[in-house]
């Protein structure tokens, strides 16, 4: 069996504890997704209306600039408003400044069970500059 590194479109996760038997490899059903999300990516899931977005910078950056419609949840915040608040179940796309908020907070939820969650790559600063140059930037 080749390894393949998780964000290649070919890497499965196992759905079942791998067969004890010599030669026989384990099965695979369900392909990861990547961390991050480009903005061109995330616009088209929201025009879709198949994601979520989760913005977890403060509150006087969010009044500063934000993308509608999101949700404020600052990062400090997660821990507590995450399980009442987000469905494990649904695409969640988590927004800061340039990023790198968002993808440690990806990650935690990654860990809580919210599989579908990825980070915005390049925050907000990404996407006024690819998508919405009114959005500002700061």
């Amino acid at each position: 069996m080749s390894k393949r590194p998780i964000g290649s479109p070919d890497f499965r996760c196992p759905t079942s504890a791998p067969d004890r038997s010599p030669g026989i490899s384990p099965r695979y059903t369900k392909t990861m997704l990547e961390y991050e999300i480009s903005p061109a990516d995330a616009v088209t899931l929201l025009r879709e209306n198949k994601t979520r977005l989760i913005d977890v910078r403060e509150p006087w950056e969010y009044s500063t600039a934000h993308i509608d419609p999101s949700t404020l949840m600052p990062m400090g915040d997660v821990p507590a408003r995450a399980h009442q608040e987000l469905d494990p179940e649904e695409h969640i796309t988590v927004l800061c400044h340039h990023g790198q908020r968002s993808l440690n907070v990806t990650a935690w939820l990654r860990n809580q069970g919210f599989e579908n969650a990825q980070s915005l790559r390049g925050g907000i600063d990404g996407w006024s500059s690819e998508i919405d140059p009114k959005v500002p930037r700061y």
